[in-house]
């Protein structure tokens, strides 16, 4: 009985307790620790919560930003298409090389187009080789432009040598028709001319005779007048005896000469040995019968006319 006694104030007495308030006493320890550690988990719940939102909002922020990087990559790529699309050259081998790297572009385009945003590592080599491509396509429009300016410059030259070549056919055309007409002008300056075409007839006594029933022959005169600078030597003149009737006589052997390009039948000729100096030219022009009328008598040398006499016979 003793043993139940509490002291004062209702402590128990340590060493007196029974075994129910040990139990009592453990059953309350395991539900502190229960409690707490529902709390810890219910913390730790809540921060992995916290964690795995910022982890997925920071890739979605992420995939949001690398979707946007391929957008605008897509359109450098299609904006740099139109720049090479524009770019042209008058030099086939640069013109190939153009080709081959519009090519590359739209290779590069393609794999843009065919790759998942979310792939980080591949946007990035992608934007590299962007920015390669750009640099070609700079090079490539510094060349042209330089052909471009070579090709201007050569095209000035090239217009300027026409220019040249024009003025100087224009002078050699003008110079040549100077010296066409120097040379016509020489030509003509060197022309024989005659003068003084006199026309006679003479009779069996060699006498002078306008009468047709005495004349046996018809003597025609002339000058072949000094010209300093015509071809000097041997040259023969010529005459052409025409009747009354207009007809042209001749001897029995018909003989032509060439007067400037021009065949004519001639009736007598002449050889005649030309120094420059004046010099006096007779022909004798035979003939068995003379008629009544006039006759006309023409001069001629290889190069023209000489003059022309007539007789009138009675």
């Amino acid at each position: 009985m003793e043993d139940n006694i509490r002291p004062a104030g209702g402590a128990p007495v340590p060493g007196n307790e029974t075994p129910v308030n040990r139990q009592d006493s453990n059953r309350h320890d395991s539900n502190k620790v229960l409690k707490i550690t529902t709390v810890v988990l219910a913390v730790v719940a809540v921060v992995l919560s916290g964690v795995f939102a910022y982890v997925w909002v920071d890739r979605q922020k992420m995939i949001d930003d690398l979707t946007v990087d391929k957008q605008n990559l897509t359109n450098e790529l299609i904006e740099l298409q139109g720049e090479y699309s524009q770019l042209s050259s008058d030099n086939d081998s640069l013109n190939v090389q153009l080709d081959r790297e519009r090519e590359k572009v739209d290779q590069l385009l393609e794999r843009i187009r065919q790759t998942d945003a979310a792939n980080r590592s591949k946007i990035r080599q992608y934007e590299k080789e962007l920015g390669t491509l750009r640099s070609i396509m700079k090079h490539y429009i510094f060349q042209i432009d330089s052909l471009n300016t070579l090709n201007i410059a050569l095209r000035k030259d090239a217009e300027q040598a026409r220019l040249e070549a024009r003025r100087t056919e224009e002078r050699y055309q003008e110079l040549s028709k100077t010296t066409d007409e120097y040379a016509k002008l020489v030509e003509q300056g060197s022309e024989i001319k005659g003068r003084g075409v006199n026309v006679v007839g003479i009779n069996a006594s060699n006498k002078e005779t306008n009468r047709s029933s005495r004349i046996k022959k018809l003597r025609t005169c002339l000058s072949l007048i000094e010209n300093s600078i015509a071809p000097r030597g041997p040259m023969r003149v010529y005459i052409r005896v025409k009747g009354p009737d207009g007809i042209l006589m001749t001897s029995d052997q018909q003989s032509i000469f060439e007067m400037n390009g021009e065949q004519l039948v001639y009736s007598e000729s002449r050889e005649v040995d030309y120094q420059g100096a004046e010099v006096e030219v007779c022909i004798y022009f035979a003939s068995e019968e003379f008629t009544k009328g006039v006759y006309t008598v023409e001069a001629y040398t290889e190069s023209g006319l000489l003059g022309t006499g007539d007789i009138l016979l009675k």
